[in-house]
């Protein structure tokens, strides 16, 4: 049973989680090319100030507003190395990023993602929420075998070198959807964006619903948790910077 290091990174400008993804991602695999005995796993979770962030295959012009609207609205905006297409991440909105080694794991790309899918219905269906796989888009739906009522309410893309992963997923808790109407999120310009809390019709707690996804986690992956709290001087205030 592999041992993954837990860090909760609570609420955190996007760029300051993506510096520190990219300083675990890197020492992870500077680890497995040496051979090292111990070879940390981590699993971040946070919440992310305002920030659309555009994959590599993805089309800048699924972003809906010009950049300096993002600029007004205080919104950051980043074109990064993940999969995907564009997306939203802010408050209320559960962010998971797995730094793991899929080769000590035994599985490959396909199935991680289908298995971080499987965290995420885990974690619904103990609300009474039925999540869903859709074979031809990543993430986690509502409906979505009803092309007319489906709904998005898990959006995933990674990267990975080496086997090794960064980035994840984002589950929609108590997110403010009006953010997702600036976007085509994913691509798509004929589905919706859902919530727990607009299919519950109520607030959900927020640190109940990390509880679930760690307890998931664990159970899909077959690992064990370790808890570490994040050195707060890796943590600098980064100002919101749209990049071109």
């Amino acid at each position: 049973m592999q041992k993954i290091t837990f860090q909760n990174l609570h609420r955190i400008r996007y760029k300051e989680a993506w510096d520190y993804q990219e300083q675990l991602f890197e020492a992870a695999i500077r680890a497995k090319l040496n051979k090292e005995e111990d070879r940390k796993q981590h699993l971040l979770f946070c919440e992310h100030e305002p920030v659309y962030t555009l994959g590599k295959s993805g089309n800048a012009q699924n972003l809906l507003i010009a950049e300096n609207i993002c600029h007004e609205k205080n919104i950051d905006y980043f074109p990064i190395d993940r999969g995907g297409d564009i997306t939203f991440h802010g408050h209320g909105q559960l962010v998971v990023y797995p730094i793991i080694d899929l080769e000590l794991f035994n599985i490959g790309i396909k199935k991680y993602i289908s298995m971080l899918e499987d965290v995420v219905i885990e974690v619904l269906k103990s609300y009474d929420i039925v999540g869903e796989k859709d074979e031809k888009a990543m993430g986690v739906w509502i409906d979505a075998q009803h092309p007319m009522k489906a709904r998005k309410i898990c959006a995933i893309g990674v990267r990975t070198s080496r086997h090794v992963t960064m980035h994840g997923l984002a589950l929609n808790v108590n997110t403010d959807l009006s953010y997702f109407s600036y976007i085509n999120p994913c691509g798509f310009t004929d589905k919706a964006v859902t919530s727990m809390a607009k299919e519950l019709d109520k607030e959900v707690d927020f640190a109940e619903v990390e509880e679930r996804m760690k307890r998931a986690f664990c159970e899909v992956f077959g690992c064990i948790l370790s808890t570490q709290t994040p050195v707060s001087s890796v943590f600098q205030s980064t100002p919101a910077v749209v990049v071109d």
